[in-house]
């Protein structure tokens, strides 16, 4: 197994987008609408369809406040998902904390495992992803989801998740991962206020200088819902939040974003193209 070009046809200035499958009863943004296989599987299809480039497969849930599943669960969950989007034809991004779980994900024909905790979670998860040779998305991360918005301190949130990524790369590199392998995320939401995250955001031009591809996730989340509340102060519902996604989308692939992760492919697909033409007309002036 080889690792995902860092391109796309049509020139490596495109963002690529990733669409969300996540294979649970219990996501924040859907509600379980995928959690049986044969469902997921077509919306998986169904994405491609509308311009994913990636599929990014996920049995567990890691919305605040949500515990974990049970390994033998998760496996159930996304292994027969994977094996047949990828007998589609389809790139595939396992959506993982665990390394067992990727492992048995590469097997089945994932190739990028995208791990939310960047091998903190599980000390084995470099060393897989090392054997395997496949993507690994990075995460910026301090802690499980039950807990992690006690962790949300900084005194200088880029400064600080671009140091805590560096530190985390210099580590599975020392695992055996190799560069050409490795893209971050600077991890909107998790251990992050919406403060943080808008800055995080403003800040992606600072990421990329670490000199590996960025990945960013805003879609749906509760910052943007929190930004457009109404006025007596009831946030958006997350499926509601799909218009604030696509402004991000459009940011943050003009600001040099690799990749963005969102539920809706449509519409970020063509944000992605917008963002691209800007830039094209930008360098020829």
């Amino acid at each position: 197994m080889t690792s995902v070009p860092i391109s796309v046809p049509g020139g490596p200035e495109r963002c690529l987008v990733m669409g969300v499958v996540n294979v649970t009863p219990d996501s924040f943004s859907d509600g379980g609408m995928w959690f049986d296989p044969a469902a997921a599987i077509q919306h998986g299809l169904e994405l491609v369809r509308e311009g994913a480039d990636i599929v990014d497969v996920g049995g567990e849930s890691t919305r605040p406040g949500s515990a974990r599943v049970s390994l033998e669960e998760e496996l159930a969950r996304v292994v027969p998902v994977i094996r047949a989007l990828r007998a589609e034809g389809v790139t595939v991004s396992v959506d993982t904390m665990r390394a067992e779980v990727a492992a048995a994900a590469v097997e089945a024909g994932a190739q990028i495992v995208n791990d939310v905790s960047g091998g903190l979670a599980d000390p084995e998860m470099p060393r897989v992803v090392a054997a395997t040779g496949v993507t690994y998305v990075v995460m910026h991360w301090r802690g499980h989801s039950h807990d992690m918005y006690s962790r949300a301190v900084y005194a200088d949130v880029v400064t600080e998740v671009r140091e805590e990524l560096s530190k985390r790369v210099d580590l599975v590199l020392a695992e055996g991962v190799t560069h050409e392998q490795i893209v971050l995320d600077p991890g909107l939401g998790f251990a992050k206020n919406a403060e943080h995250n808008w800055a995080v955001l403003a800040g992606i031009p600072k990421l990329t200088e670490l000199g590996y591809p960025l990945l960013v996730g805003a879609s749906r989340k509760r910052f943007l819902g929190r930004l457009l509340a109404d006025p007596d102060g009831t946030p958006r519902p997350f499926s509601r939040s799909d218009d604030a996604t696509l402004a991000v989308t459009a940011l943050a692939a003009h600001a040099g974003a690799w990749c963005v992760r969102v539920h809706e492919v449509g519409p970020n697909a063509d944000a992605v193209r917008v963002a691209a033409a800007w830039k094209r007309a930008g360098a020829g002036t």
